[in-house]
């Protein structure tokens, strides 16, 4: 009786001895926590070239990693307690590839590393010390909207040679906004444009800043990027194309919900960048010597049954240029 307890007692360690080792031996599986604005972490031309981009690198959200998404709704008060739920999740990374978002989460925590993505210069946005060598847990990509206003008030004349006057659709209140406004009044000047605030700080404003547009006789409508008007771009893009003003914007997301042209950073390649930053940081790299990625990719979106909508023919020469028109 005693041998046949010994054997017993020998087979259940070795069971619990094996169970342990194979506890210790299977990986872990990175957890990635992705806070976005707005939007499903399935859809939209943005994170599927996230998700492809990982996938390029070897990982299978489900399988090899576990992607962990929270959206705030286009709700900006949202994104410190989502930022807060991902946190207590005890994720690897922090993916933040909207400006708001990459403060929000950048003061929920100091450990963590943070991918994130910046429309401005993130050294005076106070997200990184130097683009060199961050400095701290945030690195990512830039994807500079600022220095494009220019451009885009070129392509706008492009397009409409006529135009003497330009309403420019922005939101003071937004940290990045001011500035920007400085930085495209200073190039109308160079142009010869006089240009037309149209400030709005709500939903609310859009309709009646259009209307002062078309009272005050403007040519055509610039805008300035910030979360207000990135939330509600149908609506603006509907409110342009009805007041049969030509608009350009700095997003193709823009022109996607029906506006009529956009000039900026290849977004899809920014998020497909952001893949390789989570890989690095996942592999033991330090988010405070990844050097911020500066954007080598632009991209021109027109809409021609926009165009025909407001009565406008594009430019052969801008249609040859366009990377996409949307017909």
């Amino acid at each position: 009786m005693q041998r046949l307890l010994r054997i017993c007692c020998g087979i259940a360690i070795c069971i619990g001895v094996t169970l342990d080792t194979a506890a210790q031996q299977a990986p872990k599986v990175p957890r990635i926590g992705w806070l976005s604005l707005t939007g499903a972490p399935v859809t939209g031309v943005r994170q599927e070239s996230f998700r492809q981009g990982l996938r390029d690198l070897g990982y299978i959200d489900g399988q090899n990693i576990i992607i962990e998404h929270r959206s705030a709704e286009g709700k900006l008060e949202r994104l410190p307690e989502l930022a807060a739920e991902l946190i207590q999740l005890k994720v690897d990374v922090l993916v933040a590839l909207e400006p708001p978002v990459a403060r929000a989460v950048q003061r929920a925590t100091r450990t963590i590393p943070i991918v994130m993505r910046s429309t401005s210069d993130p050294v005076e946005e106070g997200l990184v010390a130097s683009l060199a060598r961050p400095g701290g847990n945030i690195t990512g990509v830039a994807s500079y909207s600022m220095p494009l206003l220019g451009k885009r008030l070129e392509l706008l004349l492009e397009v409409v040679p006529r135009v003497s006057r330009v309403a420019v659709l922005w939101n003071p209140s937004s940290r990045n906004s001011p500035p920007a406004f400085k930085e495209l009044q200073a190039a109308a000047r160079t142009l010869g444009v006089q240009l037309q605030s149209l400030e709005v700080r709500s939903v609310d404003d859009f309709e009646g800043a259009l209307g002062a547009a078309v009272m005050r006789r403007a040519d055509a409508l610039i805008t300035i990027r910030s979360p207000l008007l990135v939330i509600n771009r149908g609506r603006i893009a509907e409110l342009a194309a009805n007041s049969k003003l030509p608009a350009i914007y700095d997003d193709r997301e823009f022109v996607e919900a029906g506006g009529l042209m956009s000039y900026g950073t290849n977004l899809a390649d920014s998020y497909r960048r952001a893949a390789a930053y989570v890989d690095k940081l996942l592999k033991g790299a330090n988010p405070a010597e990844l050097p911020v990625e500066q954007p080598t990719r632009f991209e021109l979106f027109v809409n021609l049954k926009t165009a025909r909508q407001i009565g406008l023919a594009f430019p052969p020469e801008i249609l040859i240029r366009a990377d996409k028109v949307i017909k």
